[in-house]
């Protein structure tokens, strides 16, 4: 159940008028729903609880304070991929379960890692495990490693999120895998702990799932006859949402998968961050003018690619809703904003019912919107709300100046 509908032709966030906060905390405006962000966590949590698993939100997808304590406080663990998401969980959450993905992590990041009580380094490739073997040497600490393994699996997702085919960058190809857990094995300050495999983002066919997990199933197989023994398997996230017509998978239909090839004794990993997030944040924007033209109609509105980079990344298609409806006639636009960029656009070839000075919610914006954002043109990052029915709390002051140039130095 979407929370954002319309009521009395005006749209709402739960019990709360989206006009009404876009006009007392003025626009571009990020707004989050808590109890849909807490719904999609617990649908994970119930579906789930058939085996021994640990859910880590991957904070990549969002990752302010407010919404990091809010999960930390119903039970979550976090994927994080630098020293300064570890750093935001730690603020938050001392002692939360906490795996360290990432393709290059430097040699400070894995000392602070391991000396702020990691549980897991996820191994992205064998040069890397071998950083860590010297770290951990070298500051006497027992390394726990998990071996990220590219099981070679298309999973028919965006070029730029797909993650488990040979040409992507992540992970250790699995027919070389054995060999860099052997080095593992060996070594007397790394502990192996796990195999990660994660294939992609925006998943809708969950099918790819089964054919990565009976390749890493196998070689579980392998390493224990090495006398390798793997204690979990991190299946990652990837889960995709509904941005325009996809018909998304719930967490019940991963495990109704997974339970027909995974023993229940086996402990999972799992890393959803978008199908937590997305759903339940919106951008919110005003229209700053309609601009005619002979071949094309714009809405000029003020929130841009530096504040929403989706669409103009990725060509990514997010519904586009006005706060108030409107009894007057539909015009075809493209929804435009104010960086000095062609690919600067929110949305193309969309009939709303709009007026100048009407304001719009961008849908699904509540993953990769704000932290994906920049101060590019210098221009200010928006505030951020997180609504908890009719109670409104901001969670993120909007940029000033000061915020603009405070680490610059021109004297």
């Amino acid at each position: 159940m979407t929370p954002f509908t319309y009521k009395n032709a005006q749209l709402f966030c739960e019990q709360s008028n989206l006009i009404d906060l876009a006009n007392e905390y003025t626009t571009p405006l990020y707004v989050y729903s808590k109890n849909t962000i807490l719904d999609r966590y617990n649908a994970y949590q119930k579906a789930f609880s058939i085996f021994d698993t640990s859910i880590c939100y991957a904070i990549k997808a969002n990752s302010n304070l407010a919404i990091l304590n809010l999960l930390a406080e119903a039970g979550a663990g976090f994927d994080v991929v630098s020293q300064g998401e570890m750093q935001r969980v730690l603020t938050v959450a001392k002692n939360a379960k906490i795996v360290f993905s990432g393709v290059a992590k430097t040699e400070s990041e894995i000392e602070f890692a391991l000396t702020n009580g990691v549980y897991c380094l996820n191994v992205e490739s064998f040069p890397e495990l071998k950083r860590i073997a010297l770290v951990a040497e070298r500051i006497n600490h027992i390394a726990p490693i998990s071996l990220r393994v590219n099981p070679d699996v298309d999973v028919n997702t965006h070029p730029y999120i797909s993650t488990g085919l040979k040409e992507n960058k992540f992970g250790v190809a699995i027919d070389t895998a054995k060999e860099v857990y052997l080095f593992a094995q060996k070594h007397k300050f790394i502990a192996i702990k796990g195999v990660d495999c994660h294939i992609g983002s925006q998943l809708i066919d969950i099918s790819p799932y089964k054919d990565a997990l009976v390749k890493v199933l196998a070689l579980v197989d392998d390493l224990k006859q090495s006398g390798i023994i793997i204690e979990h398997i991190d299946i990652g996230g990837g889960l995709g949402v509904k941005y325009q017509d996809e018909i998304p998978p719930e967490p019940q239909d991963l495990v109704n998968l997974l339970k027909t090839i995974l023993p229940k004794d086996i402990k999972l990993i799992l890393e959803p961050g978008r199908s937590i997030i997305a759903d339940a944040g919106v951008l919110l924007t005003k229209i700053e003018y309609l601009k005619e033209t002979e071949v094309k109609n714009f809405a000029i509105v003020d929130a841009g690619m530096n504040d929403l980079i989706r669409p103009s990344l990725y060509s990514a298609w997010q519904n586009i809703l006005p706060l108030q409806q409107k009894n007057i006639s539909v015009t075809h636009v493209d929804i435009v904003g104010p960086v000095c960029e062609s690919t600067d656009f929110l949305g193309k070839e969309r009939n709303l019912a709009i007026e100048a000075g009407d304001f719009l919610a961008v849908m699904s914006s509540g993953a990769y919107g704000f932290t994906m954002s920049s101060q590019y043109n210098s221009r200010r990052k928006p505030c951020e709300l997180l609504v908890d029915g009719n109670t409104v709390k901001m969670i993120r002051k909007r940029d000033n100046f000061a915020d603009l140039i405070h680490n610059e130095i021109y004297d």
